[in-house]
């Protein structure tokens, strides 16, 4: 459910700034001996090499090609939560990679517990700030993005944390293909009031906006607890020009 970006050094990149704020929780509540388990078992094989700093100081680009062995189209979920979503779109598309970025542990555990239970195979997991692998992805490599029930940092200081600002979005245009799309999912209205204005302004076009989900969604447990708080659903569907 949360995360930010930037871009990697190259041709069209800025340098990457040598300290930058990481705002949201790392871990949790203590997990049950299964998740420890998963993350201690099954993470490291799932988490492609050379997207953080620490294994890649040089910031060399990495091709996803390379992560999955193929050359299948690639889907990027920033911040998945529990790992519902994006369980659900690997087992519903086995032709699609995806890579999901997640900083928040015990979601990280909790995804690596629905992959096995789903025995899906075309998944990457970096267990870490989506912005490190925005730095290292090609230019228009990845053929749709999702943010689904982003870190709604609701005090109005805050709103520059969010996922839907210029530093967060230009790089994530940066390396999403051409019309590719680009989909957003909250309860909270003025994360999408926000997201209206500014995704624009990072080279997308708005392609539908309504209380309907998308043909394929599924819904998450942030969206069940928003249901049951009373708060109201919003999807927007972007295409990147």
């Amino acid at each position: 459910m949360s995360d930010e970006s930037d871009i990697p050094e190259g041709e069209d990149a800025a340098p990457r700034p040598e300290w930058r704020n990481f705002y949201g929780r790392r871990s949790g509540k203590t997990m049950r001996a299964s998740q420890k388990t998963y993350l201690s078992e099954d993470l490291a094989s799932l988490t492609p090499q050379g997207i953080s700093a620490a294994d890649n100081p040089a910031r060399e680009v990495i091709d996803p090609a390379s992560i999955f062995g193929n050359d299948a189209p690639v889907w990027l979920e920033v911040g998945f939560g529990g790992g519902e979503h994006l369980v659900h779109m690997a087992a519903t598309y086995p032709g699609v990679n995806l890579i999901g970025c997640e900083p928040f542990i015990n979601g990280v555990a909790m995804l690596l517990g629905k992959i096995r239970l789903a025995g899906v195979t075309n998944l990457a997991v970096y267990p870490g700030d989506a912005r490190d692998l925005l730095e290292v992805l090609p230019e228009g490599c990845i053929a749709k993005a999702f943010l689904n029930y982003p870190d709604p940092w609701p005090k109005r200081r805050h709103h520059r944390r969010r996922f839907v600002t210029q530093d967060h979005l230009v790089p994530l245009a940066r390396v999403l293909e051409p019309g590719a799309e680009f989909r957003v999912a909250t309860d909270i209205p003025d994360y999408m009031d926000q997201a209206l204005r500014e995704v624009p302004k990072a080279g997308f076009t708005l392609t539908a906006h309504s209380g309907t989900a998308w043909g394929d969604w599924i819904s998450t447990r942030y969206e069940q607890k928003a249901l049951r708080e009373g708060r109201v659903p919003d999807y927007a569907t972007f295409h990147k020009g």
